[in-house]
């Protein structure tokens, strides 16, 4: 017999810089309208996010070294290291986990395999990465994202493409997930299909779209302007 399928919204998202995005996330944890939630990012500009544990001043070290700093930089409510936001496809999940145990390893390895194996119904020659590393240390220096592939991210030519960063909400997972394939963005559409594909498949899922409601868009800006923007929470460590 087949599962009954579950619903899922996509949230359309309003333009914002990585300080909105970041608290937009937030508030979408809050929603209740679904327990399955998807969102693309749709940017204002370029920015910075960088990991929850990551020390600021060795980030802006580590960015100015790059050639990369750029004026946005926003701490991130997950973990993980630093993401230049230029030219990817960014997009978050929120979904349930009711398990006691936050297990990491297995959430990444059931999205990234989700995603992987539809790039490959799709003809694309992405891999999974076996890398079996130690955990590296974010602050020592401040590790950029994608210039050192870990175990289960997704790579094109030995090259990491998708990375994701995690953190559990109560009964829930925020997962934020970056797509930094060459000229991404020119192929939004086919890359949002894949994706959104990808994980209605794996989760069962029915997808409705709906645009931020008043409501959602008024959090927004609270949690932007209260929590994201403030020194408080982009310099804490």
């Amino acid at each position: 017999m087949q599962k009954d399928m579950d619903n899922g919204i996509i949230f359309e998202s309003p333009v914002y810089d990585v300080y909105g995005q970041m608290a937009a996330d937030e508030a979408l944890c809050g929603c209740q309208d679904a327990e399955y939630i998807l969102r693309f990012f749709n940017w204002s500009g370029p920015g910075i996010t960088y990991g929850y544990a990551q020390r600021r001043r060795q980030v802006e070290e580590a960015a100015s070294m790059a050639g990369k700093l750029l004026p946005d930089m926003a701490r991130r409510p997950t973990g993980g290291g630093i993401v230049y936001h230029e030219d990817d496809i960014t997009f978050s999940f929120i979904f349930p986990s009711p398990e006691i145990m936050f297990e990491p390893h297995k959430t990444y390895a059931r999205l990234h395999n989700a995603i992987n194996n539809k790039y490959h119904e799709c003809g694309e020659n992405f891999d999974i990465s076996t890398e079996k590393t130690k955990d590296y240390s974010v602050n020592s220096p401040a590790m950029a994202c994608f210039s050192k592939p870990v175990n289960l991210d997704i790579l094109y030519n030995g090259k990491k493409v998708l990375g994701g960063a995690l953190r559990k909400i109560g009964t829930r997972m925020l997962y934020q997930g970056s797509f930094q394939f060459p000229g991404a963005r020119k192929r939004q559409n086919y890359h949002r299909r894949v994706i959104t594909e990808a994980l209605a498949e794996e989760f069962g899922l029915c997808w409705t779209i709906k645009n931020f409601s008043e409501e959602l868009i008024e959090r927004t800006r609270q949690l932007t302007e209260g929590k994201y923007k403030t020194k408080e929470w982009n310099f804490r460590i």
